[in-house]
């Protein structure tokens, strides 16, 4: 149970990234009707905090989308985007029409959008007009074809298409006009800003709470209190899910061995960090690279 400062207090559901079509695809387009046929068994309509990226373009209609228990007014050509670790509501307005994008945090390829990809203070609501909002129309519409022709062509290529429409889409949202309006965190979310630029900056050779808080002129439990109330996870929990997913990355689209990512990594020892990946993931760095190569793919 989540506290928002507002009563009454909400229950707040993790969601696991699931593509039902595709299960071992990073990578899912949908519409928001499909989406809310698969609400019953994905958490219901309530608050959900995710683990994975989700676009959301408006197509028809109008309503209110939560994020982070900001209130997003949505009409044709609004664009959302809510990232892992965020908290957020589909509008329930009926006639409200949207397309999704859903995908994990290791599917895009290396990009120069750092900010936009992993801090979760970046932008997260934009309005397109004009060639803006076709651009998006068109690369949406690429990627849902592209999504509904993966399971009848080769799986290899298939999945490089996704790749790197999705970059293609990401790199357009990049260029987008900043947003008007677009709040700003207070309170222990401008110490959270601050330490998740600090462990963008810093990730690949610390991993040590008291070392950020000192460069930050606080203490470990501050920064601990900040990122609980940021994110719902502690200082710890952040810092070390940068580092997998730097980690998965790596695995994915390079052929570095996983001693040498553990190495890129800050690991001394191959089995630290195999460790490391496994009680971070679920999944020895061999396993995850293999089960990428069949699904998700490794870029080429």
């Amino acid at each position: 149970m989540v506290k928002n400062g507002q009563s009454p207090v909400l229950s707040i559901s993790d969601i696991g990234y699931r593509n039902p079509h595709c299960p071992a695809l990073g990578i899912d387009v949908r519409t928001l009707a499909e989406e809310r046929e698969h609400a019953p068994e994905q958490g219901g309509t309530g608050p959900q905090r995710l683990d994975f990226h989700l676009l959301v373009l408006v197509t028809r209609g109008h309503g209110t989308h939560m994020v982070d228990f900001v209130g997003h007014d949505c009409r044709p050509g609004t664009l959302l985007w809510i990232r892992p670790g965020q908290v957020h509501a589909h509008a329930r307005e009926p006639g409200l029409a949207a397309r999704l994008v859903l995908f994990t945090p290791d599917f895009p390829p290396p990009l120069r959008i750092g900010r936009l990809l992993d801090d979760p203070f970046a932008p997260a609501h934009w309005r397109a007009r004009g060639p803006d909002l076709d651009d998006l129309t068109r690369l949406t519409d690429l990627l849902a074809g592209a999504h509904d022709a993966y399971e009848t062509g080769s799986r290899d290529l298939g999945t490089d298409l996704l790749r790197h429409t999705l970059a293609a889409l990401l790199l357009r949202i990049a260029l987008l006009p900043e947003p008007e309006g677009e709040p700003v965190p207070v309170g222990p979310g401008e110490l959270f800003g601050r330490f998740r630029a600090a462990v963008e900056e810093g990730f690949a050779t610390e991993r040590s709470v008291a070392v950020y808080a000192a460069r930050l002129a606080t203490t470990p439990k501050t920064l601990t209190r900040a990122s609980l109330a940021a994110t719902g996870r502690p200082a710890k929990a952040v810092i070390d899910a940068r580092v997998a997913l730097e980690a998965k990355r790596l695995l994915v689209h390079t052929d570095l061995s996983a001693a040498a990512v553990g190495r890129r990594l800050g690991f001394d020892e191959a089995a630290n960090f195999g460790k490391f990946f496994q009680r971070t993931t679920g999944w020895t760095p061999g396993d995850f690279r293999a089960a990428s190569d069949g699904g998700s793919g490794r870029g080429g």
